[in-house]
């Protein structure tokens, strides 16, 4: 069949089942498709992949795995310690490690300080 570029639905080229950019199998889903349903790959192996070309990666392809929805699992939940150690991570990105105060906001990383004390020594000079 002459078709798409990555259409290799035997997995005979690429080793996987695979597929060109919005052309995959009802029954597969990317782990973020997963996760908006609310499940998770559980363990399964990679059922195809998707490939599409990119300006954005070094090589020009780009790939995403697919998993079946059929033997994903249902997300774990939350426990109240997973939320106490999420939002004591939150709040320390919030910490400026100059002056020790806490923001409010992220510490951007750019800086590796809040803005008051990356603009001091540009203040004292």
């Amino acid at each position: 069949m002459p078709g798409p570029r990555f259409w290799d639905p035997d997995g005979a080229k690429y080793g996987i089942p695979t597929y060109p950019y919005r052309l995959a199998p009802d029954g597969l889903a990317t782990r973020r498709q997963l996760r908006a349903a609310g499940l998770r790959p559980g363990g399964q192996p990679v059922a195809a992949q998707i490939l599409w070309r990119s300006r954005r990666t070094r090589g020009g392809i780009r790939a995403a795995y697919l998993y079946r929805v059929v033997l994903a699992l249902p997300v774990r939940p939350m426990t109240p310690a997973k939320w106490r150690a999420v939002a004591a991570a939150v709040a320390a990105r919030r910490v400026c490690p100059a002056c020790g105060l806490d923001r409010g906001f992220t510490i951007p990383t750019s800086l590796g300080v809040c803005a008051p004390c990356a603009d001091a020594p540009a203040l004292a000079a």
